[in-house]
């Protein structure tokens, strides 16, 4: 056995031990330590650089890490072997993508906008904002020698004369409480209680002097990313807001990867614990403390995520998924309990989850729409989501269309050299100087906030700025030189925004020809997929009326970027609303609202899906699409004039 030892750029460390010949990214998987590997140590995305600080590592060479950083000590993780007792630096850069918890300041306006625009739009369509749990109090005669009836059977008796209810549910974990609390409080208590036509379930009962909120959370768990809210059930406040990293994210970027790793010996369970255990658990626990709420006082939870997601959140085999014919184990199920998965919050808290509708349009896209309001609007209206796939929705009052293209991990980060989710460090918007090529950037964090990589917003304006600024042609090959133009021996070029006495890391913060063809793919993937949806029912763009954006790739897209680059079509800028993280407004409305949530399977079950890979002019079409801005620039007439 050999002592292995992960030091980190604060200061910390973490030590764990391994035999020869084992893979050191698996052994940082097996520690919990972050590492980032989209491609899930493939050795193809050359993004689990670490230092070799002491000690000896069975490590090859690969076209990722040049001769001189060799000789410094860098390597690849997924390519290093122990062959001994070792020290490696994980620098800030490989771990980035797994950012800190964040509890969001809810005395921002702008943080809590979101919803209280989704429970209005909701509002304003005649859907009511009501749910099936309440607080109800409950004054019972005390036993004695003449009423000798069983606790159980006479808070039931009460429950039911109070709401006239022929069957009442008191499960194990209320009967626990039983004795206890209606004895302390007299036999005058208050009850929370799920109530339907013909049913009662009691959560929870409480003195009736208690002060009891009833609490739902909503989680959207993005691929990359996950966002929750807590929320009083009864008003819809927003108690906390709290965003972090998927733990899944080190055994790949995209889906494919983590299906994959799911189906060695016990993965299933790793990759559900990544996503629970590592990640929401400690986010509600978080979130609670900042609420000042007992979280067993959350008694039903709303989950928004991808078909895969679903799957891998409910411990449910995913494979299925990625081969013909692509059947998934449910597009919907109303069977999931708290308990049943590790949630830590009341353990019978039901589980709402938003229905998917296709292997690759999830519950976040059915969530999403319900939000985009595009089903209560007469006007042609296009959805796209923003993640590592992109996700669009086509149509009206009368239709709707769906489809979903694989964008890769792109938008989030992934796949460019200094690319990370939108985190304390990220370049987010960015303009570059047509004439000293010098670049001018605003980057996520304070003041004092110093870059450290790109997040997705910030790589479409850096990619615009050097399309329209001539440094990159439409190959998005560099065609200017300059100081932060700069070319490898290989002649591969790439623009430095941030050289390494600037940045926070410990290099330079750059993007090169391989990061811009890695995005003009994304990008061609949306662009392609809009034009084919819209070409199979006889539209064009200029039938759209307004486009709904929706992602957490950044604070807010520069739509006029995004047309730059050929991702948009070029249709007037005023036709663009960016509506930030519709998946999880449309969990908080479903949460909030039982119409709502039956508005969401009546959205699902109407909507029609299209598979793009059966449509023979797609390939076509994004093969077009992977040029800046197109390779029919007709499509652009507004960007050609700025050219």
């Amino acid at each position: 056995m050999f002592k292995v030892t992960f030091a980190f750029e604060d200061g910390s460390a973490v030590e764990t031990y391994a035999n020869a010949g084992d893979n050191l990214l698996e052994i940082a998987r097996d520690a919990n330590v972050a590492i980032d590997a989209p491609c899930s140590g493939n050795a193809s995305c050359g993004k689990c650089r670490v230092q070799l600080k002491s000690g000896e590592l069975d490590s090859k060479k690969t076209l990722h890490i040049s001769e001189e950083e060799y000789s410094g000590g860098w390597r690849l993780a997924c390519v290093s072997k122990i062959c001994a007792d070792v020290t490696v630096l994980v620098p800030d850069i490989a771990s980035a993508y797994k950012s800190r918890m964040k509890v969001a300041d809810l005395s921002s306006k702008e943080e809590i906008a979101i919803f209280e625009k989704a429970k209005t739009s909701i509002e304003l369509a005649g859907i009511e904002l009501r749910n099936s749990l309440d607080i109800v109090d409950v004054f019972m005669d005390e036993p004695s020698l003449d009423d000798t009836m069983p606790d159980n059977e006479r808070l039931t008796r009460a429950l039911r004369k109070y709401l006239n209810i022929s069957r009442v549910r008191i499960p194990y974990a209320v009967l626990k409480k039983l004795p206890g609390t209606l004895r302390e409080n007299h036999f005058k208590v208050k009850c929370v209680i799920r109530t339907t036509p013909n049913d009662m379930f009691v959560y929870d009962i409480f003195g009736a002097d208690h002060e009891v909120v009833v609490a739902g959370l909503a989680v959207d768990i993005g691929t990359t990313t996950v966002s929750a809210v807590l929320l009083n059930m009864e008003t819809g406040e927003i108690l906390a807001k709290g965003s972090s990293g998927n733990g899944q994210i080190r055994y790949g970027a995209d889906v494919i990867n983590r299906i994959i790793e799911q189906q060695k010996p016990g993965g299933k369970r790793k990759l559900q614990d990544a996503v629970i255990k590592e990640t929401i658990n400690p986010m509600i626990h978080e979130m609670c403390r900042e609420a000042k709420l007992p979280k067993n006082q959350i008694y039903r939870m709303c989950v928004a995520s991808n078909t895969t997601m679903n799957h891998l959140f409910a411990g449910i085999d995913a494979d299925p998924l990625r081969m013909e014919p692509y059947i998934p184990a449910f597009f919907k199920t109303n069977s999931l309990f708290a308990s049943d998965v590790g949630i830590d919050i009341n353990k019978d808290a039901h589980i709402i989850v938003a229905p998917n509708i296709g292997s690759y349009v999830g519950g976040d896209i059915t969530a999403g729409t319900l939000v985009s309001m595009i089903w209560n609007k007469p006007e042609f209206s296009l959805f796209i989501d923003l993640g590592t796939n992109g996700e669009l929705v086509f149509g009206n009052s009368d239709f709707m269309m769906s489809c979903a293209c694989s964008a890769g991990p792109a938008f989030e980060g992934g796949d460019i050299s200094c690319g990370m989710r939108a985190t304390d460090g990220a370049i987010e918007a960015c303009t570059i100087d047509r004439e000293t090529m010098e670049p001018s950037y605003r980057v996520i964090g304070d003041q004092e906030t110093k870059p450290v990589g790109m997040c997705g917003s910030g790589i479409i304006d850096v990619i615009s700025e050097l399309f329209l600024s001539g440094i990159i042609n439409p190959k998005g090959k560099f065609v200017r030189e300059g100081r932060r133009v700069r070319h490898d021996k290989y002649g591969m070029g790439s623009y430095v925004l941030a050289f390494e006495e600037e940045s926070g890391s410990v290099k330079d913060v750059e993007i090169t020809e391989v990061d811009i063809d890695n995005f003009m793919r994304a990008k061609g993937a949306i662009f392609s997929a809009i034009r084919t949806m819209l070409s199979s029912l006889d539209f064009d763009v200029s039938m759209i009326d307004d486009v709904y954006v929706a992602g957490g790739i950044g604070s807010g897209i520069n739509m006029q970027n995004a047309v730059n680059i050929g991702m948009f079509p070029d249709i007037p800028l005023e036709k663009f609303h960016y509506i930030g993280n519709s998946s999880l407004s449309g969990a908080y409305a479903m949460l909030l609202s039982t119409k709502a949530e039956k508005k969401t399977y009546e959205l699902a079950s109407n909507m029609t899906y299209l598979e793009l890979s059966t449509v023979p002019t797609y390939m076509d079409e994004f093969v077009g699409a992977c040029f800046l801005p197109h390779t029919d620039t007709t499509l652009f007439p507004s960007v050609m004039e700025k050219l």
